[in-house]
């Protein structure tokens, strides 16, 4: 199967190998982002067994900076569906994971031991909390998947990021960098494999090697993903015209250009940055 999946995953520009066949693998090649969810209750013990999965990937120096906010209620769900789109998702799947950069922990610490870590006031710090967290969570998606649940991915905590933090009750140096969403998939509206863009576009081989046009940069990956999106009912648009747009003005970002004012109201400051 892992060949198949292959194939699903680059389509025409899949790159010609052999793959071993691994269930892992399999997996991951097959991922797929799930917004149609069942509201059936998850297994007893979900939430701890992802955890484990996510407690168990790589933490920067065992700082261990970041966090999760499991949320169930049905009202704290369709709180955060509404903050973040509205996507209405959030509040049919059973379980929100919402991940976050936690560097107040390490302040607590700190202040019992009466020190102040003085390196938490630092960026590389809170980048080091964004890339725990990031880690964490994709251990949690395929720890889930190997469940037979379903995820996706919820960028839009970062929309509003001061309202979710009322919701979900953080404390300052606590930043909500995206959600989870997990559930069982709903059989009768199945999620895709979205094609990815050539592995010539990402892969650099002992330096960074810069395309001369276009074509060579994406290949035919505009026109794949136009299938994909007619197959699926979508609105077609090339895909290099859409990443554009989607960065095309602040507006654009949904909100998320306000990220250094929003981390200012949570409580992070930069030394390096703000002298």
């Amino acid at each position: 199967m892992t060949n198949a999946a292959l194939q699903a995953r680059y389509g025409n520009e899949a790159p010609g190998l052999t793959l071993p066949n691994l269930p892992a693998l399999d997996a991951m090649l097959g991922h797929r982002s799930v917004r149609h969810f069942l509201r059936d209750a998850l297994p007893a013990h979900t939430i701890e067994t992802l955890v484990a999965a996510a407690q168990s990937a790589p933490t920067s120096s065992n700082l261990q900076t970041w966090s999760v906010v499991a949320v169930e209620s049905q009202e704290r769900r369709d709180a955060l569906a509404n903050l973040v789109g509205p996507q209405k998702h959030l509040g049919i799947a059973p379980l929100v994971l919402v991940f976050l950069a936690d560097l107040s922990r390490i302040e607590r610490l700190g202040q019992s031991q009466a020190r102040d870590p003085v390196g938490l006031h630092y960026l590389d710090t809170f980048l080091m909390g964004v890339i725990d967290a990031a880690l964490a969570a994709q251990n949690a998606v395929v720890a889930a998947e190997a469940m037979g649940l379903g995820t996706v991915y919820v960028g839009g905590m970062r929309n509003q990021p001061e309202e979710v933090a009322k919701v979900l009750g953080t404390p300052k140096n606590v930043f909500p960098v995206f959600g989870l969403v997990v559930g069982h998939p709903d059989p009768a509206r199945p999620a895709q494999v979205k094609p990815r863009l050539p592995q010539s576009a990402v892969l650099h081989r002992e330096q960074y090697q810069v395309p001369a046009d276009q074509h060579e940069e994406i290949g035919n990956y505009n026109e794949a993903l136009r299938t994909f999106m007619r197959t699926n009912g979508m609105k077609e648009v090339d895909w290099s015209a859409q990443v554009v747009e989607r960065l095309s003005t602040p507006e654009a970002l949904t909100g998320r250009h306000r990220l250094f004012e929003a981390l200012k109201n949570a409580g992070f400051s930069y030394t390096d940055i703000e002298g």
